[in-house]
């Protein structure tokens, strides 16, 4: 592998890291073992710290293809405790309001879903990287600072009920760019007159990247080892 010239890995992005983190991590140890002061390494799609799962990671000119990767329809799985909310939508924050979640069944569960699928307009939660005047909108709620975000179009191709076990629902959403599953979660739990935050959140697919061939941060070094070793011979080699 030519790392240099350009590569594409994929990640399984861990639990609190955040995908600047898994970045930096890769180039430092790419940069000590190819002993080069800079290399360009950038992620396509950004996941949450409390987000877990496929990040697409490219290195030299394969970073110009970034965006193409970005556009790429994507797969969660969310687990979602209803009856509360947090600021955030998810761990990052404390719960701030709880809400009846006796009237909740699996069929309202399952009727409220189906509403979401197609093309819906949503709000970006506050603590994103959305841009407001300049500056990213998590920047100016930690200051606690007033931020107000557009509703934004984007498209939701399936929603599934994995499971159900008040106050604990696990759904798996197909989805288009721009989608924040915190803020999905947020609006279930509206549209089911109650409330709801993440708990957990996990990335299974990006096109037709799937978890399964993706590289876990304590396997970095053999990795690289290995692609770096078989780039030294005339075999052909891949990701």
């Amino acid at each position: 592998m030519d790392f240099l010239a350009g590569e594409i890995v994929y990640f399984d992005k861990p639990l609190d890291w955040t995908s600047f983190d898994l970045v930096n991590k890769f180039r430092y140890l790419l940069s000590r073992r190819l002993k080069v002061k800079k290399i360009k390494v950038g992620h396509a799609g950004t996941l949450d710290p409390k987000a877990t799962g496929v990040l697409i990671v490219c290195t030299g000119k394969a970073t110009k293809r970034i965006d193409e990767f970005q556009y790429q329809t994507k797969e969660y799985v969310a687990t979602l405790q209803l009856g509360a909310t947090t600021p955030s939508f998810d761990l990052e924050k404390e719960i701030d309001c709880t809400y009846p979640t006796g009237h909740i069944t699996r069929e309202l569960v399952e009727q409220t879903l189906v509403t979401f699928v197609g093309t819906i307009r949503q709000v970006p939660p506050v603590f994103s990287a959305c841009k407001v005047g300049g500056k990213r909108a998590y920047e100016l709620a930690r200051r606690g600072e007033e931020v107000a975000l557009k509703a934004k179009t984007l498209v939701i191709d399936e929603l599934e009920l994995l499971e159900y076990a008040l106050p604990v629902i696990k759904i798996r959403v197909v989805c288009s760019k721009g989608t924040y599953i915190r803020a999905l979660a947020r609006d279930i739990g509206i549209a089911l007159r109650s409330g709801a935050h993440l708990i957990a959140l996990q990335r299974t697919r990006i096109g037709e990247v799937t978890l399964d061939r993706c590289i876990r941060p304590e396997e970095m070094e053999a990795f690289l080892d290995r692609a770096l070793a078989e780039s030294s011979h005339p075999v052909e080699s891949s990701n």
